[in-house]
């Protein structure tokens, strides 16, 4: 008996303080903290009736649900500065937006800050939401405020760098980044971020000297050295790019893309043989193997094996339609365009056509389910619920997609030298070419002895 007493008096007190907090913020979310500490209660009302206690399961419910959780509340909000209805509109609008309502998501967001305006983690998430939007002027103004409101959020202040630089504000986006890397300068991904605007801007040395400082935290970054070399082979150092290409490949074995600028900085000088081997290493990547193809291809013609040549561009034109043009504008595989086998009909149409054929057959499905509904209301929330999917299923694509992006972006730029590069040089001779290569030897040695000089 006197546990009860105990209990109903705790819970009850409990029940007032809460109702009281209702009360005093106007804040309608801790109505669900009252609907659970009244459920508790009224198991406790249910066993008085019984007059015998129930099973230690409903026993532990009751305890639970009218004085542990709604006292836990309590003291978070006391001492750790918690706002409960800051952390309920977070957890509902997460759950809505995993269901696929993004809008009632955002509008549940925006409706708590039409009264609290200066909630940080609120702020924080709508930023969070309108980048997923790519509307990045109102993600960078609620990034802004998170910032403002807790200046000790260096993750937010990143995110803020990331979408000006999404906005292409990269002033702004690097003056952040090397304000966050001046308190830890070893931070990877501001140092890569950094370096995407660096190349963006075409600064190359700037983006040497930052990777290079980073190594002194990060000596075994396959990343960092795979940059470097980047940075060096777009200003056409491409001896020192060498020299970093192959310490990436030396800390990652599996770098088929470094073994891919290795393989065509060989051929640009000539060896054949050393540039075969890495191209060869290059093709255990599936994405790499139509420049594989195309350059062993390349390989086989200096040789004089035509034939070897010619299967190598079949298999390049098969993997991708678009070498069979490029075959035919370089001057160099003039000995074999007439025996390359024309393309078949591009991936790329006969995805368009499955493309087609499904907005068709999608338009009539939408036709037939639209003379099925004989509400407007039912109409109007379907429509919402598939544009909602829709745009939940593009934002996890970009999302998962995005850091890869970047990456086969810059990538992409550096074949794209690469290659042109080699077209420009194929015209010199190989003695020319042997004595270029000497030259930049003889000139990295010389910086080596001035390093340690």
């Amino acid at each position: 008996m006197i546990e009860k007493i105990i209990f109903n008096v705790i819970a009850i007190a409990l029940f007032t303080v809460i109702f009281l907090k209702l009360i005093k913020k106007n804040d309608t979310s801790y109505i669900v903290v009252l609907g659970i500490e009244f459920i508790g209660i009224a198991i406790n009302f249910v066993e008085l009736l019984l007059s015998k206690p129930l099973a230690l399961f409903i026993r532990i419910i009751m305890y639970l649900f009218s004085v542990i959780l709604p006292l836990l509340l309590i003291l978070m909000e006391r001492f750790k500065n918690v706002n409960f209805g800051e952390l309920y509109c977070i957890a509902l609008a997460s759950i809505f937006e995993k269901a696929g309502n993004h809008e009632v998501a955002k509008s549940m967001v925006l409706k708590y800050l039409d009264k609290n305006k200066n909630s940080y983690r609120i702020n924080k998430l709508l930023g969070a939401m309108y980048e997923k939007e790519e509307n990045y002027d109102a993600s960078i103004s609620a990034y802004r405020k998170a910032v403002d409101l807790n200046r000790k959020d260096m993750e937010t202040y990143y995110k803020l760098a990331v979408v000006l630089n999404k906005d292409k504000q990269n002033d702004e986006a690097e003056s952040i980044i090397q304000d966050i890397m001046r308190q830890n300068p070893g931070e990877e991904k501001c140092i890569n971020l950094l370096c995407d605007i660096y190349f963006e801007q075409e600064k190359y040395k700037d983006a040497i000297s930052v990777c290079m400082s980073a190594l002194r935290y990060h000596p075994g970054s396959y990343d960092l050295y795979y940059n470097v070399a980047m940075a060096y082979t777009l200003i056409n150092d491409f001896q020192h790019a060498k020299e970093f290409y192959e310490k990436a490949a030396e800390i990652n074995s599996m770098a088929y893309n470094a073994k891919l600028n290795l393989g065509q900085i060989a051929l640009m000088y000539g060896d054949l043989d050393e540039a075969e081997k890495y191209f060869r290493e290059s093709m255990k990547k599936n994405e790499l193997e139509v420049g594989s193809y195309y350059y062993l291809s390349q390989i086989a013609l200096l040789k004089g094996d035509e034939d070897k040549a010619k299967n190598y561009m079949n298999v390049a034109v098969q993997l991708d339609s678009k070498v069979y043009d490029l075959m035919k504008k370089d001057p160099i595989f003039m000995p074999i365009r007439e025996k390359v086998e024309p393309p078949p009909k591009a991936i790329e149409e006969k995805v368009e056509e499955i493309e087609k054929i499904e907005e068709a057959e999608e338009k009539l499905n939408k036709q037939n389910a639209q003379e099925n509904i004989n509400k407007q209301n039912e109409e109007e929330s379907i429509n919402e619920r598939k544009v909602n999917e829709k745009r939940n299923k593009k934002n996890k694509f970009n999302k998962e997609s995005d850091k890869k992006a970047k990456i086969s972006k810059r990538e992409r730029k550096v074949n794209k030298h690469l290659a042109r590069t080699c077209i420009l040089m194929e015209s010199l001779s190989r003695e020319d070419l042997l004595k270029t290569k000497e030259m930049q030897e003889k000139q990295a040695g010389y910086e080596e002895k001035q390093k340690e000089q």
